[in-house]
């Protein structure tokens, strides 16, 4: 497997880790400590990272959602945007690109027909703003 491969797959597991904690109304380091297999470092830093930087990825996000509330979203497509704001705030040397392709991809296989789109331009916008040279 590549080191891009494993990338996609802590991004995975990471989704499922907010889905779960979105699921059972806990933080997601309670699911996290309850885990028999912990686990990799990089899905337990973008699980933990997007948890801890909810509210500003939640402001960010409704602002660039024209139309949505935060309600009204699907929860994965939620999560997604959540992570991919958290890589987009403070992991700088992951390119710009990478995230929101990871962001896209994972909406598309998990959420509705729409996601993929809906996910890439409210992430597209939100990258313009906070990543802007």
């Amino acid at each position: 497997m590549t080191a891009a491969d494993d990338r996609s797959d802590s991004r995975e597991r990471a989704l499922n880790l907010l889905y779960e904690a979105r699921s059972k109304g806990v933080p997601v380091a309670e699911v996290i400590d309850a885990l028999v297999v912990r686990p990799d470092d990089l899905a337990e830093r973008l699980a933990r990272g997007s948890d801890d930087c909810a509210g500003r990825a939640d402001e960010l996000i409704a602002a660039k959602a024209r139309g949505w509330t935060l309600a009204r979203m699907p929860v994965i497509d939620l999560a997604v945007m959540r992570m991919a704001t958290f890589e987009l705030l403070e992991r700088p040397e992951v390119p710009t690109a990478v995230v929101l392709d990871e962001a896209v991809e994972l909406a598309k296989r998990y959420s509705t027909d729409d996601s993929g789109r809906f996910v890439n331009g409210v992430l597209a916008a939100i990258a313009a703003e906070v990543r802007a040279a």
